[in-house]
This record gives C-alpha cells, sequence and structure tokens, in this order.
C-alpha cells in the first residue's frame, strides 16, 4: 500500500482528492492498494534512466503529476487505451523538456566558458605585454641601476635581506642608502612600464 510519506515525499504538490483520483484511474476499477501507482513510476523510472536522464526520478513524480492535473481537469477520466500509455505520452513530453532544458543549460555553460577563455587570453596578453615593457624599459637604465634594481629584489624573506646587506656592502653604502636608490630607481622603471603598457 502506498504510505502516507510516500504521498508526502512524492507527492507534495497534489492534494489529497486529486492523489486518490490518480490511484483510482491508474487501478482501472480494481483497488490495488497503491500498487498500479507504484509499478507505473518504477516504469517510467526505468524509461528516464534509459534516456540518461540525471533527475529520473524527478521526472518520475512530474510525469505523475502532470497526469494527475489533467484528470482534475477531465473530471477523472481521460480518454486513452491504457493508463500506462498515456504517462508514457506524457513523459515523452517531459523528457522533450528536459532536453530542450538542458540544451539552454549547456549553451550557458558555454557562454561563461567562452567568457572566461576571452579573460583569459586578455589577462595574459596583458601580462605578456608588461613583461615586454618591462624587459625595454630595463634595457634604457644604465647597466649599474638595471644590476641594482634587479640585485635589490632577488630572494625572499632572509635571503631577499641577506642579498641586500651584500649589495650594499659591494657598493660602499649604508642599506638605507641602497632602499632610497631602489626607489628611485623603481618608480623611474614603474613610469616606464605605465607610459610603454598604455601604448596600443
Amino acid at each position: 500500500m502506498v504510505s502516507t510519506a510516500h504521498k508526502q515525499n512524492r507527492n507534495a504538490d497534489l492534494r489529497e482528492q486529486t492523489f486518490r483520483r490518480l490511484l483510482a484511474w491508474l487501478d482501472q476499477g480494481v483497488d490495488t492498494n497503491g500498487q498500479s501507482y507504484l509499478a507505473i513510476r518504477e516504469r517510467l523510472l526505468g524509461y528516464f534512466d534509459r534516456k540518461n536522464c540525471l533527475n529520473a526520478d524527478e521526472l518520475a513524480d512530474e510525469t505523475l503529476n502532470r497526469v494527475a492535473r489533467r484528470l482534475d481537469e477531465e473530471g477523472g477520466k481521460i480518454e486513452t487505451e491504457t493508463p500506462a500509455k498515456y504517462c508514457y505520452i506524457v513523459a515523452r513530453f517531459v523528457f522533450m523538456e528536459y532536453l530542450r532544458a538542458n540544451e539552454k543549460e549547456i549553451a550557458a555553460l558555454d557562454s561563461v566558458s567562452r567568457q572566461a577563455n576571452v579573460m583569459s587570453n586578455e589577462d595574459r596578453d596583458r601580462k605578456e605585454k608588461m613583461l615586454e615593457c618591462l624587459d625595454h624599459c630595463a634595457a634604457k637604465l644604465e647597466s649599474s641601476q638595471r644590476d641594482l634594481i634587479f640585485g635589490y629584489y632577488v630572494g625572499e624573506q632572509r635571503v631577499k635581506i641577506k642579498n641586500r646587506h651584500s649589495l650594499a656592502q659591494t657598493l660602499g653604502i649604508t642599506v638605507n642608502a641602497l632602499s632610497i636608490r631602489a626607489c628611485r630607481i623603481r618608480d623611474k622603471l614603474e613610469g616606464c612600464v605605465k607610459e610603454c603598457a598604455s601604448r596600443e
């Protein structure tokens, strides 16, 4: 027998009277205690499974919900050879709608993917442009300035600090003086790179 929990879970949007009418129509005059309903639902599940639908369970319920609503509209009677045949007709319409919805979703995902690729290409082009400009601007520096600025940013954390002390000793200046020189060269380099990158 179809349990109350099953009716609530699978047919929450159907009123009790509508659901009973559906059961009676599927039984065709023979009270099966809901077995006809369970049998046709199982067959619909198989139908949608064979169609490789991801949510076959929901589609089977939607099919039976539509049949039940049609029964309400027709006063409990639908002209058809068998209830199963009519259910399959409705199932085909549900399946076609499922396909159209999937096509729209796939198209939307493709659109997002294309946009992401365009953005990725733009980002890559921008980075390549910046690197080209950096090479161009670095080449315009005096060799001593170029060696200083690149040496100033070599390494990470402790290694960078150690390298800066070593570079300051090599140049015969304090670390603070080195920092000031590096800052001036960096500002000059950044200005050149920005101007270069702004050109088409």
